[in-house]
């Protein structure tokens, strides 16, 4: 008689396969596989939440606004949408899938 061994994972809690996907701080879309915590309030300027984001919604947060402006928004996602730049890219991107990634303009300083 063969003996059976006991998982030793089985106490820690499973993960459901379909879990909700959680929004986009900047879009609003549903996040894809790969999710990027980005701080709403720059590290270097005494931030400590962080916030849900695709990698491309961050590239163009980065891209567009200084960490001093970054530090004024705070967490309010709606001054950030104020800035036509940014407005345009969350028009634009609404349509794509939720794992769409592209390359960003740099900063213009």
């Amino acid at each position: 008689m063969a003996r059976r061994s006991k998982d030793p994972y089985d106490h820690l809690p499973q993960e459901d396969a379909a879990a909700e996907p959680v929004p986009c701080w900047l879009c609003g879309r549903p996040t894809g596989k790969t999710i990027v915590w980005h701080h709403p309030v720059p590290k270097s300027r005494g931030g400590r939440d962080v916030v849900p984001m695709h990698s491309i919604c961050q590239q163009t947060v980065i891209a567009n606004f200084t960490n001093s402006e970054l530090q004024r928004h705070g967490t309010e996602v709606s001054g950030l949408l104020d800035n036509p730049n940014v407005r345009k890219f969350v028009d634009w991107v609404a349509k794509k899938d939720p794992d769409f990634t592209a390359t960003v303009t740099k900063k213009q300083r």
